[in-house]
Parts: structure tokens; sequence; C-alpha cells
């Protein structure tokens, strides 16, 4: 079988063909690493590649079906880690320096609990500095374009997890997301990416449980491969205050996409809490929409009654990035990345009273956006304003839409995606189609705090519907 081919099939069919017998786990790792190394070079989406670990993990998977042993549902399929996670034995940098030669001594929850599942290990996947920007650059590695044009960001803070699976290097990874940093790079990259409700997958290396709005989160190319990450991954956990309760079971027999979507209420909301939107990225995605009536839903327009939400967002991103690092800033300033300092500085100026306001806004808008669903099941929108913006863009500078100066990159290109890390909500990235700029567009449905199964259900309908797996980006051509 052609490596090619190898590269980019999805876990779902890679799993069942190693536990046949028909390819072995070591074959499809070799296949993989040898792309990485080919590939990574001009992608640069990995910080570190552990080639012999992934080797022997993947003949111990296939001497244990030699023997009849039950390998798991990812039995020998390759996986990738955002180096926002810990993983054993592997070094875990966070994209700084502080942490270069950092190895943990133990997995993260969901690292363990996808090894349990059969994953392989290949590698762990750029990120800027403790995820704290769009962009996947940090003075650590450099900069992680993205995978359909190196003149255009890669998105962030996932954008190497994004890269890797759009480049068939490794079908499955694990991205984080505390603002939209799964779904942006997903979108830019044109894979599937899914923020899970809050708390169904443990998260136990959020500094902080209790007011955390960051997600470990599934990053592939189909929705079935999400299902099965998800399944893997969720479950209760004493680590996380909000994973008690919480249950994955379903995702995959819902990711099947079996029957239609009658009776099913789904919102059309092309506004949240913005005014300025690329007019050809609100024609496809509107027109990617339509395709939810076609499968039988009551597809209806909603109005936005929104107020944006990055304001709150900051206050409480920097105030916890100053809770971990204003105390080694004496020490690491002049080696850390000044988009971070920059923010942190900004966030002296926030009092104990806005931190207090900003955690009561956060509540208004849960019982809010809770509300939505009292009128529908799911809510369909645009996952950003415009496609992947320059490489050379600047964090705190007004970004271009439609040939127009707008606002800054947090306020105008992505307010899609940070409120439903706010609210708890599920919400999924799915690719709608190519830009006239040649670059993926993507739509992004929410549903109720809880209901992911459904949401896999309409996304593997949406998928069936609207075939994407199949495109390449010619940066993956070896």
């Amino acid at each position: 079988m052609p490596t090619s081919d190898l590269a980019f099939m999805s876990a779902s069919e890679l799993a069942p063909r190693i536990r046949r017998r028909e390819i072995s786990s070591l074959e499809v790792t070799r296949a993989t690493l040898a792309r990485i190394d080919a590939l990574q070079p001009a992608l640069n989406c990995f910080i570190t590649v552990c080639a012999d670990a992934a080797l022997r993990d993947a003949a111990a998977i296939d001497d244990r079906i030699a023997r009849g042993d039950d390998v798991g549902p990812l039995g020998g399929v390759p996986l990738h880690v955002k180096d926002l996670v810990d993983t054993a034995g592997v070094r875990t940098t966070f994209g700084s320096y502080m942490h270069e030669h950092n190895v943990p001594k133990t997995d993260a929850i969901s690292v363990a609990r996808l090894k349990k599942a059969g994953a392989v290990l290949v590698g762990k996947t750029t990120t800027p500095e403790f995820g704290h920007m769009v962009w996947t650059e940090a003075p650590l590695f450099g900069r992680t374009a993205n995978v359909w044009d190196p003149t255009r960001t890669a998105g962030g803070s996932s954008g190497g997890a994004a890269v890797a699976c759009a480049a068939g290097l490794g079908p499955i990874g694990i991205g984080t997301c505390a603002g939209g940093s799964t779904r942006i790079p997903a979108a830019c990259n044109g894979v599937v990416g899914f923020k899970q409700s809050l708390g169904l997958i443990p998260h136990d290396m959020a500094p902080e449980s209790f007011g955390n709005m960051s997600y470990i989160t599934p990053m592939t190319r189909t929705v079935m491969d999400t299902a099965l990450m998800l399944e893997a991954m969720a479950g209760p956990h004493p680590a996380d205050v909000h994973s008690f309760s919480m249950s994955a079971a379903g995702c995959v027999d819902a990711a099947r996409g079996d029957g239609d979507l009658k009776k099913l209420r789904i919102a059309w909301r092309p506004y949240l809490g913005n005014t300025v939107i690329d007019s050809e990225v609100l024609r496809i995605t509107r027109n990617a929409a339509s395709t939810f009536a076609d499968l039988g839903a009551d597809l209806h327009d909603m109005a936005d009654d929104m107020e944006p939400t990055e304001p709150m967002w900051l206050v409480l991103s920097t105030a916890l990035w100053n809770a971990r690092f204003s105390a080694v800033l004496p020490e690491w300033r002049d080696r850390m990345s000044p988009t971070l300092v920059r923010q942190m500085a900004g966030g002296k100026e926030h009092t104990a009273e806005m931190l207090a306001r900003a955690h009561i806004e956060r509540t208004k808008l849960y019982r809010k956006i809770q509300g939505w669903f009292e009128h529908t099941d799911i809510i369909a929108m645009p996952t950003l304003t415009r496609t992947a913006v320059p490489l050379q863009e600047a964090l705190f500078e007004p970004i271009e839409i439609a040939g127009t100066k707008v606002d800054t990159v947090r306020k105008a290109w992505f307010p899609y995606t940070h409120p439903f890390n706010l609210s708890g909500n599920p919400a999924v990235t799915l690719p709608a189609g190519f830009h006239s700029d040649g670059l993926p567009v993507a739509i992004q449905l929410v549903a109720k705090r809880g209901a992911d199964a459904l949401l896999c259900r309409v996304a593997a309908l949406y998928e069936k519907a609207r075939p994407w797996a199949q495109h390449r980006p010619a940066r993956a051509t070896i």
C-alpha cells in the first residue's frame, strides 16, 4: 500500500485493519515517522519526535494482536500530543525555554486513556508559549505556518496539531482550547476541531479547576475519529471538579451518521457580537448551513443578541497568567514571548473587583446561552470572520477583512469561539469549502451543554453530505 494512502487513512479505518493483521502497527508507525522526517523541515509542526519509543510501542501492539489480546479501539494508531500536555518519558516544553528539558514522569489523564485505548505516541506538536495566543510560534521553536499556504498563519494555539492532522502526520492528535485554540487552527487548516462540554474530558493540567475555561481536546480529520477520541478520553476523575457525572457514551454510535435530521431545530446565526465578516466566508458558510435543511432539519435564522465577550475573557486569562508566571519574570523575561509578557503587563491593571465582575459576567453568559436551547437544538455559525490571516500579522494591531482594517485579532477574527469556552457548551468546527484565496473556510456547530453525542451525530450527517477528508494540501506531498 502506498505510504501516502496510509498517511491519510482515518483512525477508524486503520485500527480494524491493524487488528485483522492486514497491516501492522509497525508499518503504519514507520510510514508516519518517515513523513514527519520528510515534512517537518517545511511544516515545523513538531517540537519533539519520539521515534524509538513509538516503534517499540507499535511492535508491542503487533505482538499483542498476534497473541489474540484486545488492543483497544485505537490499537496501533499513531497519536500526536500538543506540547502543553504531559507525556511520560517524552519531553514536554509548553513551548517555553523555562521547560526546555522537562520530561514528565507521568502521562496526563487524557494521554494515559488514549494509550490504554491502544494509540501509539509519535511526538509532541507545536504551541505558542503556554498556549497564550492565536498564532503558533514561540522563541523555543520558531513558527508553524498554514498547511495550505506558507504565507498564512496556522492559527493557534493548537496549530501544530491541526497541521499534523491535515498533512497526514498522524490521524489523531490532542489539542487544547482556552478561547478557540482547537477550533481556530482546525478551521485554518481544514480539519475537524471539537471542543467538548466542560468536564467531559478531565483536565488535570489546569492549574485552577473551579474557574477553568480550558479544555484538552481531540483534533482529527473525520468526525468518527473525533468520537473515538472522545469516548476514550472522557469520564470522571478526581483531578477535575467539573468531570463528575460526565460521559461521552454514545458518541461513536452517533458519529455513524445514521438517519436524517427530521424534527431537529437548527438555528443559523451569522453574527455573535461582531459586525464585520468577509462576504465570501458568509456566503460559503450560509450555503453549508443549508445542508441541514436538505437533511430534514428545521433551519431558521437567529438574530444577534450578544455583546463581545473578549474583554471578559481577557481579564480572566491575564489574571491566571500573572498568577502563574509573575514570579519567574525577573529570571526569564528576556527568553519569554514578548506577546505573553505584554499581555501580563496589561493584566496588572485589572483589579480584584474587575476579576470578580468577570466571573459574574461569565455566569450571566452561561445562563443566556443555555436559554437559547429552549428554542433550538443546534446553533450554526461561521467559525472565523475570514480565512487565515497573514503569517506576519501582529497580535495587537487591527486585522484586515475584505480589504478593510477593522479591530484586533481577538475581537475581529474569532468572536464565535471564546463564548463557548466560557459557557462550557460543546462546539465543533467543520470544513465548509474553499475561499477564492485557496484557503479553507469552516462552519461551527454548538449544542446544549452535555449534548456532545447529538453534536457528533449532526456533524457526521453533515460530513456525509459534504465529504472533505479526500482533500490533501500540496505542502503535504512527498
